[in-house]
């Protein structure tokens, strides 16, 4: 009963969980789809009209190009006179201040009362010409504004730039209006600066408002439609001057339906389209990759890229920085191709390809291409071991682009003279773009905890640090996993297993030996045995502990999960049977503690880990046949294999009675191309 509320608990928590997936997945989607545009066509500049005959059915402005409005604008702005408040009392203010102070103290500097009077009379010249505050005269020069607009009492008059003060200048005219009868020397003394003060402000709001309304005044509009005006038909090319009729056309539809109603209608059928494009993709792998759902990181790598290339397309179509074919989209495939399936990335780019299709202008054209261009990437790169297949990879993804669209191109135009030379030079760019690929792969394996073949490949070179010290600590051992990752990988690759991951699983599979090298038969030279020492129980236990050793320096050495798993489950829960039967022979009708004989496991859950179980018990065995018969390897190979079966090490492994058969047949095939025999040579006789 316990037993059937767990079950149910856990389906519960796994319907939500995928329920969870759902929503998040088409919420960020649906969130960065665009929703501004109601016009239903599709169109570009020098492109066929691809729909049936447009007829305007309200009339409308044929508004101009932005760069004609932004030159116009530029133009009348030019132009433009801002407005400054003339105030008169600062003038007022600022001479009496001047007579106050002459009489107090300056009347000691001057010789006389003229220079007084010529003070008075510069500084009245100088306020009627206007004087403005250095903020006011750098924004003037940085305008280039020649005039501006002065307003006196409810009047405003023009007057030139050149003809205005700033203080320093007011100052300067002061001190040199008359150098002939007024020292400039002794008016300095005076403090003139003081009586200089700004009477021109700069008016803003009232300045604001009237260039607002001269923009205003300005027409975007260079024509108008009619109802009832044919605008274009079926098959005829869009020109420049038809082109902007359509932007007004779209421009207008925008305006008259714009409504909450209207944009309701539309996100209710974004979240519809995207929410069976995800549908689809997980009832996909809820039929034929359902270990997924368990492989949190695996469906966390799937969505991720699927949301990343959908936002990226749609944000692109929003804000056109570039062009959209420049974005790498066949890496999505390759990316899961290396790290999951090829199936899997099939399905996954098609489904991404079909929700990023819906904000493209030509939404069939790209479909078209980048399925073809995942295709391509899908197949040509099989096994990602090599920087040179990547290049490879690259070169017939980039070239089944070019073809792809200069057919389309030539079915679309049917004329040479037309073709669109700049779109190949994007696909150049996105090729160049997928070559990231690479150092990609890094980030992904360190983030997501996959494992590629480029780090298999350099973790089965055996000069690396720990292989290099297992050639030199147990050289029997060595010798054996070079036998083992031999054999495995070759009938790996008869069956359709990984090859490479099981290669490399093999050379570290029993690296637990070097902490006691001794104990193994492989690495004894013929010396003395230590388990001559020792119990039956103790000698299990040191053999067993290779298994939690291997697995303590492969943590030290920091080999990925997948090379811990071959060395954990290469025994499985299988007993020491050495050491298990001899305890029995000499313990006739007594039961033994079976955990001090049995490996702790697990068993075998992939086809490379129970591929390299039943490669590392018939190497082993191998070595102790009195003679190297066909017969003899075939018998060897038959029974440990089936004792194998028989005792349930693959019942958690995907690894069907065929393939089996097929590992049987190609280890047979191996042992007797190692161990066959040579003919003696005769001697000469004399």
């Amino acid at each position: 009963m316990n037993r059937t509320k767990r079950k149910k608990s856990f389906s519960y928590r796994d319907l939500l969980y995928k329920i969870l997936i759902f929503i998040a997945t088409v919420t960020i989607i649906v969130y960065f789809l665009p929703r501004d545009d109601d016009f239903g066509y599709q169109f570009d500049i020098n492109k066929p009209w691809k729909y049936g005959q447009l007829i305007a059915t309200f009339d409308f402005p044929i508004y101009k190009e932005e760069a004609v409005i932004r030159r116009e604008t530029d133009s009348l702005l030019a132009n433009f006179q801002p407005y400054f408040t003339l105030q008169p009392q600062v003038e007022k203010e600022e001479l009496e201040k001047l007579r106050v102070n002459y009489n107090s103290y300056l009347r000691n500097i001057p010789p006389s009362t003229d220079y007084i009077r010529h003070v008075q009379r510069t500084l009245s010249e100088v306020y009627k010409s206007g004087i403005l505050s250095t903020e006011d005269i750098q924004m003037l020069y940085e305008d280039s504004i020649t005039s501006i607009r002065v307003i006196e009492g409810k009047e405003s008059t023009i007057r030139m730039t050149d003809g205005i003060f700033s203080v320093k200048e007011a100052y300067e005219y002061i001190l040199y209006a008359d150098t002939t009868r007024y020292d400039a020397e002794l008016l300095r003394q005076c403090a003139l600066n003081e009586y200089i003060t700004p009477n021109l402000i700069y008016d803003r709001p009232y300045t604001e408002t009237a260039r607002q309304e001269m923009l205003d005044s300005h027409s975007r509009a260079s024509g108008v439609v009619l109802s009832g005006q044919k605008i274009i038909d079926r098959g005829e090319i869009v020109t420049r001057n038809t082109y902007n009729i359509l932007e007004s056309l779209r421009e207008e539809t925008n305006k008259r339906s714009s409504s909450a109603t209207q944009k309701r209608i539309v996100l209710a059928g974004q979240i519809l389209f995207v929410s069976i494009m995800v549908l689809c993709f997980m009832l996909y792998v809820e039929l034929f990759r359902k270990d997924y759902y368990s492989k949190r990181r695996s469906l966390l790598l799937l969505f991720l890229l699927i949301i990343i290339y959908c936002v990226s397309t749609s944000l692109l179509s929003q804000h056109p920085v570039f062009n959209v074919y420049i974005i790498p989209y066949a890496m999505l495939p390759m990316i899961i191709r290396i790290f999951l399936d090829s199936r899997t990335a099939f399905m996954a780019h098609v489904i991404t390809m079909l929700i990023c299709s819906i904000t493209m202008v030509y939404p069939h054209e790209f479909i078209l291409l980048q399925v073809i261009a995942g295709l391509v990437g899908i197949f040509s790169l099989r096994e990602l071991s090599q920087r040179s297949q990547l290049f490879r990879t690259t070169f017939f993804i980039v070239l089944s682009y070019f073809i792809v669209y200069f057919a389309y191109e030539l079915i679309i135009e049917s004329d040479l003279s037309k073709l669109n030379i700049t779109i190949y030079i994007y696909f150049v760019i996105n090729g160049a773009l997928l070559l990231f690929t690479y150092p990609l792969l890094f980030l992904l394996e360190k983030t997501f905890g996959f494992t590629s073949n480029v780090t298999l490949v350099e973790l089965s070179n055996i000069n690396n640090d720990l292989l290099r010290r297992l050639s030199e600590t147990t050289p029997g051992t060595f010798q054996h996993s070079l036998q083992v990752a031999n054999l495995a990988a070759e009938a790996a690759n008869r069956i359709g297993a990984k090859s490479q991951l099981v290669r490399t699983g093999a050379l570290y599979h029993d690296i637990g030996k070097m902490e006691n090298p001794a104990f193994f038969t492989e690495n004894q030279m013929g010396g003395i045995n230590p388990h001559k020492s020792l119990s039956y129980e103790q000698s299990a236990q040191v053999i067993i502990s290779h298994v939690t050793d291997g697995l303590k320096l492969a943590d030290k050495y920091n080999l990925p999960q997948v090379i811990k798993d071959f060395i954990s489950t290469h025994h499985g829960t299988g007993k020491t049977k050495y050491f298990y039967i001899s305890w029995k022979n000499e313990h006739p009708g007594e039961e033994p503690d079976d955990s001090l004989f049995t490996y702790p496991g697990p068993n075998p859950f992939t086809q490379e880990t129970a591929i390299l179980m039943m490669a590392d018990a018939v190497e082993a065995a191998s070595r102790s046949l009195p003679e190297y018969t066909e017969e003899s390897i075939g018998n060897l190979v038959d029974k440990i294999i089936d004792s194998q079966v028989q005792e349930g090490f693959f019942k958690e492994c995907p690894i069907t009675f065929k393939d089996i058969a097929t590992v049987k047949n190609v280890f047979k095939e191996k042992l007797k191309t190692i161990y066959h025999t040579r003919i003696s040579y005769p001697e000469l006789k004399k």
